[in-house]
């Protein structure tokens, strides 16, 4: 099996992918190539590319071979920060403890950064060396990330999120929401992976079901973090969502159960790795130290 890596080594291996992947100004467009390796480069656990490598590798793949896939999803996940965060959607002036794009660098050149992110993530899949070579790789990639970041996915998410806005939603709704807008990138990024190292119908289906759970249990906890967090770890302020009058687990559940609820999508995320035996150790350490985190 290929060598194994720590969180800090593939932060450290997708951060300066990253810092080369933006491409370099041709006629004066600065601010907005600016704005976009600003919005990349503040922070972020870069869970979803790590996904990407970490599916890879598991499944017999080369990370190499990877890292333009796992680029491509972390800018997607950047662009839709960056236009979360502009006044026609949730209106937040932080982000990750430093200002917003549109604070930073104003509305217009925020929208068209996280444009900019959206676009030039397909470019790099499509520039790849995997498009290269195998062809039907990159297609099954783009068709993958077109939907699960579209209008059935994470955008979905982000409408029906709109939509329940200063009103009661119940579980089920919420439930839905979050599979879409949360959930939905982060089973890109398992399947991504998956499809890079040309991965089994079984380790997709494991995929799947780790990545599902998963990503409901990371939204549950940002909802307990919103009530019960440090201001400073989160980088953001807390409380926003009884503000706003917003539905969710806390609201509906309460903090213990949803804490419960959270643990126990968790575990099925973890047991949904059997198939890999001992090479699932840092997916299953990883899923732990998120349902615990504090930020």
């Amino acid at each position: 099996m290929n060598k194994r890596y720590s969180l800090n080594e593939y932060i450290e291996i997708i951060n300066n992918y990253l810092d080369s992947s933006i491409g370099e100004c041709t006629f004066g467009e600065d601010i907005v190539h600016n704005a976009m390796k600003y919005s990349l480069s503040i922070g972020g656990k870069r869970i979803r590319p790590v996904l990407v490598l970490e599916f890879c590798r598991i499944c017999g793949g080369n990370i190499e071979d990877a890292l333009p896939f796992a680029a491509a999803i972390e800018m997607i996940h950047t662009y839709s920060l960056i236009h979360d965060d502009l006044p026609c959607m949730d209106d937040d002036d932080m982000r990750r403890g430093m200002p917003s794009c549109h604070k930073k660098y104003g509305e217009e050149y925020a929208l068209l950064a996280g444009d900019g992110l959206l676009t030039r993530a397909f470019g790099i899949v499509a520039e790849s060396e995997m498009a290269k070579k195998s062809p039907e790789k990159a297609v099954e990639a783009i068709r993958l990330l077109s939907s699960l970041a579209g209008v059935n996915g994470m955008i979905g998410g982000q409408v029906v999120d709109l939509r329940n806005e200063d009103k009661p939603c119940g579980l089920d709704v919420l439930q839905t929401m979050d599979s879409l807008k949360t959930g939905a990138l982060i089973k890109c990024s398992a399947l991504l992976g998956v499809v890079v190292a040309g991965g089994t119908k079984e380790q997709k289906d494991a995929a799947i079901s780790y990545a599902e759970n998963l990503g409901h249990a990371f939204q549950i906890v940002d909802d307990i973090l919103d009530v019960i967090g440090d201001e400073k770890e989160l980088g953001k302020p807390i409380g926003s969502d009884a503000e706003s009058n917003k539905s969710t687990y806390v609201s509906i559940l309460g903090i213990e159960q949803s804490q419960k609820y959270a643990d126990e999508l968790t575990d099925k995320a973890i047991a949904s790795l059997d198939i890999f035996a001992d090479e699932a150790d840092f997916l299953k350490k990883l899923a732990l130290s998120l349902v615990k985190r504090k930020n």
